[in-house]
């Protein structure tokens, strides 16, 4: 039985937008507006949606990076009681021991890591917030983790600034690592980089995940990098998760329209392959106002009245594959029909 790492529920992050003269509170930006969401441990998840569907609030906010302004975000440790660290300060986090364990792995290394300072002390700096060692022990560790994500002593002396993007980005992963965490989130790691340079990190990664055990939530908008690290996807839409299964499933029988609609975009490198793509009418509404009834009914080809009145709950239909979709039963024939789609690749 899989033993699960995270268990949010009805978790939100609303951003107060002020106005008028006083600037008082007058509406409130629902970036994340209600997920409900396991993870399981030794998993990668992948989270994936348009650019404002809440992917990287979500990973701030499961980790209480950026505080979540409603829900819960039950954390199980190893062995102990589980432990809503949606309510928790950083504070409180460091001092129970599982700030250290919840690390993050940002977008863009350029910026993520202190230009002012060496690799060594980069990566050096989380190993001493836990243990306490000689100068020559820490060196020591520090060029293992190092030497872990693929660089070596030679590059203990230098700054940021003197390494390539990829190299960056090891270093971000190996200061991650240093921590000894148990769950990572991976906001789009590998979007800044070369598709060669992409395909090294992904691999690293997935390596890592293994030999130590770790659990990640992989933010993309790429759904072929998606697909080749991910054992689970999670689709969201404007501050909701619409459909969740795992990953072979979700590009062998997705049941929602709007999945249909992302996978339908990947490149087909077949000629004589299927070119039909759904093209999606009309604006992600805004996430200050968003629609009443299914979120996406104001885009959805195939949407009946319901879906403008009621807003669907995300049921597990088997085989731990859920869906928010009032028509999820009849959806890929109803796809199959309008533009003879049947299979992504």
């Amino acid at each position: 039985m899989r033993k699960k790492i995270l268990e949010l529920k009805g978790l939100e992050k609303h951003y107060p937008v002020y106005g008028g003269v006083f600037k008082r509170k007058v509406n409130s930006v629902k970036a994340l507006d209600g997920i409900d969401l396991d993870i399981y441990r030794g998993e990668c998840l992948g989270v994936v949606g348009e650019s404002g569907c809440g992917k990287t609030t979500t990973g701030k906010a499961v980790i209480n990076l950026h505080a979540p302004t409603g829900g819960t975000a039950l954390y199980y440790p190893e062995n102990g009681e589980p432990v809503d660290i949606a309510g928790m300060s950083n504070r409180q986090m460091k001092k129970a021991g599982i700030r250290s364990r919840l690390q993050m792995v940002f977008q863009d290394p350029t910026t993520s890591l202190n230009p002012r300072m060496l690799i060594k002390h980069i990566v050096a700096e989380p190993i001493k917030e836990q243990e306490k060692l000689s100068a020559r022990e820490l060196e020591a560790k520090v060029v293992s983790i190092l030497e872990m994500v693929g660089l070596s002593r030679m590059h203990l002396m230098r700054y940021p600034h003197e390494f390539s993007g990829g190299q960056r980005q090891r270093i971000a992963v190996a200061r991650a690592i240093a921590a000894s965490p148990e769950f990572i989130v991976l906001d789009e790691p590998t979007s800044a980089l070369d598709v060669s340079v992409q395909a090294q990190i992904l691999n690293l990664l997935d390596s890592l995940r293994k030999d130590l055990n770790l659990t990640y939530l992989f933010v993309t908008h790429h759904l072929l990098v998606v697909k080749y690290i991910s054992t689970r996807i999670a689709v969201m839409y404007l501050g909701k998760c619409i459909e969740t299964c795992p990953t072979d499933e979700l590009f062998m029988n997705p049941l929602h329209p709007y999945t249909h609609a992302l996978l339908s975009g990947i490149p087909n490198p077949e000629v004589t392959g299927n070119s039909s793509r759904i093209v999606l009418e009309g604006d992600v509404p805004s996430p200050l106002n968003p629609p009443d009834g299914c979120r996406f009914h104001t885009r959805c080809p195939f949407c009946i009245d319901i879906c403008r009145r009621e807003e669907p709950a995300l049921i597990d239909v088997g085989g731990g594959h859920s869906v928010a979709c009032h028509r999820q039963d009849s959806v890929a024939a109803l796809v199959e029909e309008r533009y003879g789609i049947s299979g992504y690749c």
